[in-house]
């Protein structure tokens, strides 16, 4: 599976990087598209409003002619004779309405010779050198009173508008669509990561239901010895065997069943107030046999004035436990294990410190979560189902209370544990 993701992210970045390269196309073309059928618009307002101009011009013609009036010879009717500035105006603006151009408009009409004959209040003469100029000769046929129209469109921002409009358009999409991608991405490694702790807690539990089932069986075999059999020492010696590795197995079995527990908030907790140091000193006592099999040191500093809190005795003791037992677990030759007590404002602050193999940045960030168990290196001997620290940061947190590591590789690991005083 590891050697598909980067084949996967690949894949995935290439895609990614074309679709931005056509959104890119797609946005220049469509742009491209837009500001020729902008111009286009334009011009064709600018015919309708000669077409309007020119057939009412024909039709005055027509008059003229049936009551006998005079026209210019070779010439055409002038615009100003038929339309006010103000109607000329109304004219050009209802056209260019009608295809789409709603920004203020001036105009000017001049004649051959580039007088001015009609114009609107807001024309100016700086107009008929801006590209918002536009002109379209109304009578090209016309050798006498020839007239230019001169319609100034005012500047827009409506390309830029559309063209943020598409790019945010286009950025929203195309960051949804990576955030997909990362997302997927991340889900699969959880996945990945989340099966491969699953199949460590099953190792691990067949590790540690494998050792006691083996030991009872050969104690089973034992007891049915004729040797054994006649002699109630034996018996006695192999059935405490059986009791205290059923007892190891019923315990695994509990520890399994309240991280479980926790996971539905289904322990309740017994609040009673109890002397820190006293828990502190008895889990020293009971450890004290291990502390011996390995050659440990355990110093115990007990400073703080305040020890009381409100707690349940049995799961305060339990994370102690399991903090000094971690503390065995991972430890190098001739540990050493030191739990001290002070007060902080209202809280009692416990260390439990340790000179063992430490942990790493990563690890540190993960010690806490179910089954996750930190790599050891060279230490092989180190048993568990990773549900330690999981538990115990459980049931600080139940007790309002917070827990954080520091460590360092080959150097030791300290624990703090701070909690309210009664």
């Amino acid at each position: 599976m590891k050697k598909i993701f980067p084949l996967l992210i690949a894949l995935t970045t290439i895609s990614m990087l074309g679709i931005i390269y056509l959104q890119i196309d797609w946005i220049k073309s469509t742009m491209k598209l837009n500001k020729e059928q902008y111009y286009h618009n334009i011009y064709n307002s600018l015919n309708n409003v000669k077409e309007i101009i020119n057939k009412k011009k024909n039709q005055s013609v027509v008059g003229f002619q049936m009551h006998m009036q005079p026209i210019s010879i070779g010439g055409a009717i002038p615009t100003q004779s038929l339309y006010s500035n103000y109607q000329l105006q109304e004219l050009i603006k209802r056209e260019f309405k009608k295809n789409g151009i709603k920004q203020a408009i001036e105009f000017c009409l001049q004649n051959a010779t580039s007088n001015n004959l009609m114009f609107s209040s807001g024309y100016k003469n700086d107009f008929f050198d801006s590209e918002n100029n536009y002109t379209v000769l109304l009578n090209p046929e016309a050798y006498i009173n020839s007239e230019i129209l001169n319609v100034y469109i005012e500047p827009t921002n409506y390309f830029k508008n559309y063209l943020a409009t598409l790019i945010l358009f286009a950025t929203i999409f195309t960051s949804v669509i990576i955030a997909s991608f990362v997302l997927s991405i991340k889900t699969m490694l959880t996945q990945t990561r989340l099966s491969e702790i699953k199949s460590d807690f099953i190792n691990n539990m067949t590790h540690e239901f494998k050792t006691p089932i083996a030991t009872i069986q050969l104690a089973t075999d034992a007891l049915n010895n004729e040797r054994v059999i006649c002699n109630p020492e034996q018996i006695n010696y192999y059935s405490s065997i059986i009791k205290e590795e059923n007892k190891r197995m019923n315990m695994q079995v509990e520890k399994i069943l309240q991280a479980a527990q926790l996971e539905k908030d289904q322990i309740k907790l017994q609040y009673k107030k109890i002397n820190v140091h006293d828990i502190l000193k008895k889990v020293g006592e009971n450890t004290s046999l291990q502390m011996e099999e390995l050659g440990a040191q355990f110093i115990l500093n007990l400073d703080a004035t305040k020890s009381m809190v409100n707690a349940d005795e049995v799961h305060f003791t339990n994370i102690v436990f399991n903090l000094i037992e971690n503390a065995m677990k991972y430890s190098q030759e001739h540990p050493i294990i030191e739990v001290s007590t002070k007060n902080i404002g209202n809280t009692i602050q416990i260390k439990i410190k340790d000179n063992g193999i430490g942990m790493d940045k990563e690890t540190q960030s993960h010690i806490f979560e179910k089954f996750y168990r930190a790599h050891t290196g060279n230490i092989h001997n180190v048993k568990g189902f990773g549900l330690g620290l999981t538990y115990v940061k459980n049931i600080i947190d139940l007790h309002g209370g917070k827990i954080n590591v520091e460590s360092e590789l080959k150097v030791g690991s300290t624990f703090t544990i701070s909690i309210n005083v009664a």
